[in-house]
Formats: C-alpha cells, structure tokens, sequence
C-alpha cells in the first residue's frame, strides 16, 4: 500500500462511537486525524483510518 492508498476516517462512524471513558459524544479532527471528546478532554490517534479508542493512546487536551 503506497501512502496515497492510505485509508481515510469515514466519519459517519462517529454515529456508533462513543469516548471509551466518559461514554460522551466524539468529534473527528481532520487536520490531526484524531477524534476529540470534549468532556475527557482526550484526543484519541486515528491511525490508517482506524480510531485507536484506548485511555492509554489517547493525548490529554489542554485546558483553553
């Protein structure tokens, strides 16, 4: 697979994920390929178009 082949997030799976932690709403990230959970504060790695929905993948989202 050369890297234009990449596969890419399919957001209409947002429908049926769900953050792993707090159960709470996801929003995809296209410019960091990452999807977002708001109430976590966690940002959780998409890696070849899958989501990595593990506490310990995830990146703590600094407050603003």
């Amino acid at each position: 697979m050369t890297q234009s082949d990449e596969r890419k997030f399919d957001p209409k799976m947002l429908e049926a994920l769900v953050c792993p932690q707090c159960q709470g709403r996801l929003n995809y990230d296209a410019s960091t390929q990452e999807l977002i959970s708001n109430v976590a504060r966690l940002a959780y790695p998409i890696r070849g178009g899958i989501p990595v929905l593990l506490i310990d993948e995830a990146r703590i989202i600094d407050p603003d």
